[in-house]
């Protein structure tokens, strides 16, 4: 087995949030998502690892137990679903305390804090959208982690483009330790970070560098009417 601290995934799709841990040497022993394709994506990624294909309301603290073979797990990282807390959905529940406690999808996140519950871990992080901070929903988390031994949570809101990403995307780390990445002095741009790649095309040593679809006559005309730097969705 490899060495390092241990780390469990959950939500853990194809195991982009765990490869910043895999790169500085955690070792990540489970990982649990409903989604078929994407456990294979993180199987692939990460071969030494136990991948359990479930809905994770059907596992029970003594299968993740079980499924450990009895290491103590250092942390654990999730991505439980956001539609249900995103402003950009438009089904979602106008109460932010029923997006948590009666919406199917949102109670997903209660899932994820009766898992560290079981689990113990000397750090926990979960992600997900600033607006899960929205209302009384700040509080009823900090109240929910509380119930299961974590007194102190922080809501640690990071920008991508501060810590040196080409992309606007602002989202909440939610843990019992403070987040303090270092930040990058000057914003790098989307060109700075893959104009050496050459044209798109179907080159194994190249991954996931095909080329895109192609767009609707309707976006294709959003798209040119952009000035450099600007970006179609803000």
């Amino acid at each position: 087995m490899r060495r390092g601290p241990l780390l469990v995934d959950l939500y853990s799709g194809a195991g982009g949030f765990a490869r910043g841990f895999d790169e500085v040497g955690f070792n990540t022993l489970l990982a649990i998502d409903v989604d078929k394709a994407a456990s294979r994506s993180f199987k692939a990624n990460f071969p030494s690892s136990t991948v359990l294909v479930e809905d994770i309301r059907s596992v029970s603290c003594d299968d993740v137990k079980y499924l450990l073979g009895g290491a103590e797990v250092d942390v654990v990282i999730g991505s439980p679903p956001c539609e249900p807390y995103t402003g950009a959905n438009p089904r979602r529940r106008e109460e932010p305390l029923d997006r948590l406690y009666s919406d199917p999808d949102g109670a997903l996140v209660l899932e994820f804090i009766r898992l560290v519950g079981c689990l113990k871990p000397k750090v926990f992080i979960m992600e997900n959208v600033p607006a899960i901070m929205e209302g009384e929903l700040k509080s009823a988390l900090a109240k929910e982690f509380r119930s299961v031994g974590y007194d102190r949570i922080f809501f640690n809101v990071l920008r991508a483009h501060e810590h040196g990403t080409p992309s606007r995307r602002t989202r909440v780390f939610i843990s019992n330790i403070a987040l303090r990445p270092r930040r990058v002095r000057r914003v790098i741009s989307v060109w700075e970070a893959i104009g050496d790649l050459p044209e798109p095309s179907h080159d194994p040593l190249i991954p996931n560098h095909e080329p895109p679809p192609s767009l609707s006559p309707k976006k294709l005309k959003r798209v040119l009417r952009l000035s450099w730097g600007s970006s179609l969705i803000e």
